[in-house]
């Protein structure tokens, strides 16, 4: 594990044990079961693209023709509240979960994500029912969950999914605590980052499983790490995209090499529109269209203006032939 990422377990350790002392396992659990049934999480991030190697993924991955060609459905996005990171430190936002979760269930999220880590990421449990009460979309709890009693807490929380991040459950400690998400019925997001940890993810009967493409030890991000993994997930298996998406060219080549789904949360965290960004995360190629139209047409206007300067046609005031603007966004 990284620097950061000893701190946070560690600190959370000790907060476990704190809420484990405070609040038994049993009385946590009876909690967790008689909540309302979880949405269902998985089944909203089940994409029906084929997948590719990574060779063919990135094989004329600037072609927005070949993209625009496979006639790409809506992307599933589970669209992340966090006020705060390690790496970023503090977002510049309104500061009211209650909004941004209605922003975000507007632009089409499939699924929201909530960091309700309080020391690193400067969230709180309360985080949770609050976007429960404001959306109708599968809410995931991103926690740094270690211990089986955090798995029942997430669910008596309210919580449709949670996150379980294979770097720091070791051994069989992840296949421990896919279990007591099936007893909760709870749904699972596995966070993985390379060959060793997919493999002991999906011994474990993991469904859906995130790639995280930011490095835990530098936070440089690699969005071609999900490419390199993306032929180990079996039929069946629902993959998520972590970290370094942005743009719609981003969801676009990814969409395009077999995933099924993307977790954002800077991006959005830090757009004046978080609807109007999520909209356009959603819909790659709707944008990308637009993008080739404004491209097309600044290409034929040049055209255009070349033979109007060759025949000593006067486009515009001066004699000059000008160029029409893209109407790309």
């Amino acid at each position: 594990m990284s620097g950061i990422l000893d701190k946070i377990v560690a600190s959370k350790r000790e907060e476990v044990a704190a809420w484990k002392a405070a609040r038994p396992l049993a009385r946590v659990r009876e909690e967790a079961l008689a909540a309302a049934p979880a949405l269902d999480f998985t089944g909203a991030l089940r994409g029906h693209r084929p997948r590719r190697s990574a060779a063919e993924s990135t094989e004329n991955t600037e072609s927005i023709e070949n993209t625009l060609a496979m006639e790409m459905p809506l992307a599933n996005v589970i669209a992340e509240i966090k006020r705060r990171s390690p790496s970023k430190g503090e977002f510049s936002w309104h500061g009211d979960v209650t909004r941004q979760a209605r922003d975000y269930q507007r632009g089409g999220a499939s699924a929201i994500s909530v960091v309700t880590d309080g020391p690193f990421f400067g969230g709180h449990t309360d985080m949770l029912g609050e976007v429960k009460a404001a959306v109708g979309v599968p809410v995931l709890q991103k926690e740094f969950l270690l211990d089986p009693w955090q798995v029942f807490h997430a669910r008596a929380l309210g919580a449709d999914a949670c996150l379980l991040i294979a770097a720091i459950l070791p051994g069989g400690l992840l296949a421990e605590m896919l279990a007591a998400a099936r007893e909760a019925a709870i749904h699972t997001l596995v966070e993985v980052v390379d060959e060793e940890e997919f493999a002991r993810a999906d011994a474990a009967g993991a469904v859906v499983v995130g790639v995280n493409n930011r490095d835990l030890k530098t936070f440089t991000v690699d969005p071609a790490r999900t490419e390199r993994l993306l032929p180990l997930y079996r039929e069946g298996q629902v993959c998520i995209a972590e970290s370094g998406i942005h743009t719609p060219e981003d969801v676009a080549r990814l969409s395009r090499a077999g995933v099924d789904g993307f977790l954002v949360g800077e991006a959005l965290m830090t757009a004046k529109d978080p609807a109007a960004h999520l909209r356009a995360l959603c819909r790659p190629a709707m944008i990308m269209q637009g993008k080739q139209a404004g491209e097309m047409s600044g290409k034929q206007a040049g055209q255009q203006a070349g033979s109007a300067a060759g025949s000593g046609k006067e486009t515009a005031a001066g004699g000059a032939a000008l160029p029409a603007k893209g109407t790309g966004t």
